[in-house]
């Protein structure tokens, strides 16, 4: 390997440690990965799952929140909803891109001179 290609291979590395923060490995050896989703406490967890099922229930049938009681007493909170996918977002890996972007351009830049 060239030592421009090594170097270009440790940055990549140093990139990968620094960035990729989202999926975490999952400790059972099944080479899945993990996201979490940070959150106060039980009570948080129940209503974000609570807010979940009745979007999707709306969503499958739009006439359900008008028979169902459960969504008609308490409407659906949407911004929790997105909040929990607010902290799944991988921003880090998008800021990794941008990085080997740059580092890509400025290695092609050199070849074509």
């Amino acid at each position: 390997m060239k030592i421009n290609e090594t170097e270009t291979m440790e940055n990549l590395r140093k990139l990968t440690a620094k960035y990729f923060n989202t999926l975490k490995p999952s400790t059972d050896k099944t080479d899945t990965y993990k996201a979490q989703i940070k959150l106060s406490n039980y009570a948080e967890l129940g209503c974000v799952i609570a807010e979940t099922l009745k979007l999707c229930i709306v969503a499958l049938d739009q006439e359900a929140h008008k028979t169902s009681d459960t969504i008609k007493t308490s409407p659906i909170n949407v911004a929790l909803i997105l909040e929990m996918v607010l902290e799944m977002f991988p921003s880090d890996e998008f800021e990794m891109l941008d990085e080997i972007n740059q580092m890509l351009a400025v290695n092609s830049q050199s070849l074509n001179q």
